[in-house]
This record gives C-alpha cells, structure tokens and sequence, in this order.
C-alpha cells in the first residue's frame, strides 16, 4: 500500500499546511504549473516526488519533469497531464494518452478545480486536485490525499488549506 500526496498549480508557493497533511504520504504527485525548480528542490527534500510541468514552467522544471507522465503504482496504471480538459470534454492529448495507455487513475491540473470523478466508459478515476498556491481564480487552496492498494484507490481526501 501507498499514501499519495497530490497537488497542483503552486505557482512557486508551498503551503506551510502541505508538510502536515503530507506528513504520512509515501509520495507526492504533482500536476504541473510548479513554478521555479526550488519548489521541485524543496518537495524532493521531504518526499520522493513524480509530476509533470505546466504551461507556465521554465526551461528548468522541464528538464526535470516531462510534460506527461504514465507509470505504475501498487498495480494501477497512471497517467498525468497537467492541461487535459476535462472528463468528456477531454483535450485531444489527454484523449490519445487515455486511449493508448488505458490508464486507471488520469491525474491532471490547470483549471484550479478539484475534480474526483469515476468515468465508466473508460474504467478511470479522473483526478484534479485544484491549486494550492496563491496565484489564480480558486478561492480555497486544495490538495487531496489518498491510498493505493492492490490495485484500488482508496480512502479518498479532500483537504482545504484555506483561503487564497
């Protein structure tokens, strides 16, 4: 079993709360728009981190996260993208990544709203976890916390951090 921290859109700001909410996770995902590479530098100080970059990334969180991500966690196929649409209404590169990989869990940023949502036509469990940092629309910064177990996803958390 894994404890995953997921998070997105920091814009270059780490909520202080994140090292408490993440304090039992095994690992943190994050879904783009990182901000400078000290905030990849930071988190990989406290967890071991996946993620991929946004559309306002530099050169240099680029040369360390992809801009899509597909891999295996405790039996589930994973997909991360940080721009993907959204379910049904999918971007054309989320929809080709869904398509080809067939992945459990599609884990995506950008909009800065939390979405959990089974989708049934594709087997998949379509995760955005809003924004956590201070730049953007979103009222509440979020985050969500969750297990993976022999291949189910389970327990489920929506943590709000607060106002923006």
């Amino acid at each position: 079993m894994k404890r995953i921290g997921l998070m997105s859109d920091t814009h270059g700001h780490i909520p202080n709360a994140l090292y408490k909410h993440f304090r039992d996770v095994d690992e943190i995902w994050h879904a783009g728009d990182v901000g400078p590479i000290s905030v990849i530098e930071e988190l990989e100080q406290f967890k071991p981190l996946r993620g991929v970059y946004g559309n306002i990334d530099d050169e240099q969180v680029r040369r360390v996260f992809p801009r899509s991500l597909d891999f295996t966690c405790e039996g589930m196929r994973i997909n991360m993208l940080h721009i993907s649409g959204k379910p049904y209404k999918y971007s054309r590169e989320a929809y080709e990544l869904i398509q080809q990989n067939k992945p459990q869990i599609f884990v995506c940023g950008h909009s800065h709203i939390v979405k959990v949502q089974y989708i049934k036509q594709q087997d998949l469990l379509w995760l955005n976890p809003g924004a956590c940092g201070n730049k953007g629309f979103h009222k509440v910064k979020t985050l969500l916390r969750f297990s993976i177990d022999q291949g189910k996803a389970k327990d489920m958390e929506l943590i709000e951090l607060g106002p923006r």
